[in-house]
């Protein structure tokens, strides 16, 4: 989905299909065929932006294999989506029964990272249509912070010095400029926006900026307008925004709220919790932790990272971070300049939500899915963008 700008420029809209996750390139075409030509329809759209997660087997038969490619950018015409973006945060597995750690490998110490990385550059180039010049890929937050230490630092930061130089090459030779965002993510080297800046800083490359997860944001309980000024006046881009929302939990310590909150401790993904007290941040790595008897204060509220449909706020005593969401996306274009193009809806939790607020099967997925998409182009309207044909 387009959207004009009062700027003049073009806002894209997406969402993220790490949400049916396939390992390999037959997935993906399926993924194109059983929901995103189903949500595009739903919608009444002549065309439909998707973020696609390209996991690293089917990135590597499409850098391998020129029919493949070919027939993946035939697939997107004829189904009439659009590529701009990509997630290139999971690298494999991200349909797994459990994900938790695993998703955090390999990090910007491994080589591996970078040619993934590299990869999925070449293949936005070559996937995003004719009329677009900017695309962009969100990464992993350089690591998880237990993996780190100062030689895998030195490590990541010369990853990203040469993944800069490649892009700067690479539009050279196709006219096509690809931007990468390190997405801050709790429990991560880089947990919050004010932790990337000194790394990319330190690039010195345009390049390579922060992809804003405004679930990530608040659960962190970042402000807003503080984070994205940080950001400005350290001459960080913001590559792209996820659009999402975090579960809050305004009064832990009564029991109906601590019930509720299990509802959401599932097995696949970790769901990092944080409370915000008087001597600083402190938090959990999955929600379990949080619940158990002296996981956390419960004297302040409490937010976890699980993406909660946009559209569908949790039933009391549990509600979402939309107003963080709304806060932000203010601020990104809302105002006389944008300071982002790329949009992405990235609720990849629905098989993960509580059974009586999972889909029941595809079609309800892919109201699901529209209903999120809906959402948020009303929120885009209402800060003065034009829907485009």
């Amino acid at each position: 989905m387009r959207f004009r700008h009062p700027d003049g420029s073009t806002v894209h809209l997406a969402y993220c299909t790490n949400v049916h996750p396939a390992e390999t390139l037959d997935g993906v075409l399926a993924q194109l065929r059983d929901h995103c030509e189903p949500v595009r329809r739903r919608l009444g759209r002549d065309r439909l932006g998707i973020g696609l997660w390209l996991a690293k087997d089917a990135a590597h038969t499409l850098i391998r294999d020129p029919d493949a490619l070919r027939l993946l950018r035939t697939e997107l015409t004829q189904r009439r989506l659009e590529v701009v973006t990509l997630n290139g945060f999971p690298y494999e597995g991200f349909g797994a029964e459990e994900v938790k750690y695993r998703v955090y490998k390999p990090d910007w110490a491994d080589p591996e990272r970078l040619r993934y990385t590299a990869d999925l550059a070449r293949l936005l180039s070559a996937l995003m249509p004719a009329d677009v010049r900017e695309g962009s890929i969100s990464t992993l937050p350089l690591a998880w912070r237990t993996a780190h230490d100062h030689r895998s630092t030195h490590a990541a930061h010369t990853a990203l010095v040469s993944l800069a130089e490649y892009l700067d090459a690479m539009e050279r030779s196709t006219g096509r400029s690809i931007r990468i965002g390190l997405e801050p993510e709790p429990g991560c080297l880089v947990e919050t926006t004010a932790d990337a800046i000194g790394p990319l800083v330190d690039v010195g490359n345009k390049r390579i900026g922060v992809c804003v997860d405004t679930c990530h944001l608040a659960t962190s309980f970042e402000d807003p307008g503080t984070a994205l000024g940080a950001l400005q006046a350290a001459g960080i881009p913001v590559v792209k925004a996820q659009l999402s929302a975090a579960l809050h939990a305004q009064a832990p310590y009564l029991p109906e709220v601590r019930e509720a909150l299990a509802a959401f401790d599932e097995p696949r993904f970790l769901h990092q919790t944080r409370v915000r007290t008087k001597d600083g941040l402190r938090g959990t790595d999955d929600l379990g932790e949080a619940l158990r008897l002296g996981g956390l204060p419960v004297t302040a509220p409490w937010r976890a990272h699980f993406h909660v449909p946009l559209h569908a706020v949790p039933t009391p005593p549990l509600t979402a971070t939309l107003p963080v969401l709304r806060d932000c996306l203010t601020r990104l274009v809302g105002g006389p300049m944008a300071r982002t193009h790329h949009l992405e809806v990235e609720t990849y939790t629905w098989q993960a939500l509580p059974p009586s607020l999972r889909p029941a099967d595809r079609a309800g997925l892919i109201d699901g899915i529209a209903a999120e998409l809906a959402f948020a182009r009303d929120l885009l309207t209402d800060l003065g963008l034009k829907e485009l044909p």
